[in-house]
């Protein structure tokens, strides 16, 4: 689940407006700082709100859910690592892809003269709990989002970062994995922004519409909902296919995290605040 701000801040009235970049001033100059970044500077080292309680509890129990997924869900898929279009796939027809991992159920044939343990019973059990934590941690969130301008606030981009200019302005930030100036610690880019918005509105929904697909308790009271996406193999494909993107979202989202001093936004996840106000803070 991603992580915004929703403190009140303030700036220190001693401070002239004039010398509001402060430390900042030289950082900036360096930057091409979106509009939504530069309203968010500070001159002040001490600790501030960062992260709402609510923000923070569905963050830590998503992640948690989620990688609970992927470990149930890695051993659903080794019972048969193979992906198919349609309604129906199996062993006598030619799949899209094929992992070429061992499996554990021997009536797949995979070239490996071994059989892996057949975990599908806890693996199965735990996918299903984890994935309505997940539901219910998603449904308490969005409605947070709304109710409480969240999303208005921290994840909407202004239609001034929207310009090409500004928009590749930012993929080459991070592209050279340029570390985020000291104010930026308030405020996300562009491209953070748009890939929340995708992953919290596009990529997560799809992966709870297709995963309901899969169940035929399900698609027996809801036929429509397997029909929409073409048959139970789309869905498991597409099922698959979107848990590649979230994974890859993870991995560039812990790389960001680690590139922007680690102590410091891990210490804002779980204290709820986070110390800023030094164009270049020390590597952490």
């Amino acid at each position: 689940m991603p992580s915004t701000g929703d403190g009140v801040l303030f700036m220190n009235a001693s401070v002239p407006i004039t010398d509001r970049g402060g430390d900042y001033g030289d950082d900036r100059r360096g930057r091409n700082l979106s509009p939504s970044a530069e309203r968010s500077s500070f001159a002040t080292a001490a600790p501030r709100k960062r992260h709402s309680a609510l923000v923070r509890v569905t963050h830590w129990i998503a992640t948690l859910a989620f990688l609970a997924l992927l470990v149930s869900g890695g051993e659903i898929v080794l019972s048969h690592p193979r992906f198919y279009w349609g309604e129906t796939g199996n062993v006598n027809m030619r799949p899209w892809l094929n992992l070429h991992l061992p499996s554990s159920r021997d009536t797949v044939p995979t070239g490996y003269g071994y059989v892996l343990p057949d975990q599908n019973g806890w693996s199965r059990y735990l996918h299903f709990q984890a994935a309505w934590l997940v539901v219910g941690t998603g449904l308490l969130y969005v409605l947070f989002g709304f109710f409480a301008g969240h999303f208005r606030r921290n994840l909407v981009p202004e239609a001034s970062d929207l310009s090409l200019k500004e928009l590749g302005n930012s993929v080459v930030r991070h592209l050279h994995f340029e570390r985020p100036a000291a104010d930026e610690a308030w405020s996300y880019n562009v491209l953070q922004r748009l890939s929340y918005l995708v992953v919290i509105f596009v990529l997560f929904p799809l992966m709870i519409w297709t995963g309901l697909a899969l169940s035929f308790g399900f698609t027996s009271e809801f036929p429509l909902a397997v029909q929409l996406l073409g048959g139970q193999q789309t869905a498991r494909s597409l099922h698959f296919l979107v848990t590649i993107l979230l994974v890859l979202f993870l991995f560039v989202h812990v790389l960001m995290v680690i590139l922007a001093g680690f102590r410091n936004r891990m210490r804002a996840m779980i204290s709820g605040k986070m110390i800023t106000g030094h164009a270049n803070p020390p590597t952490e």
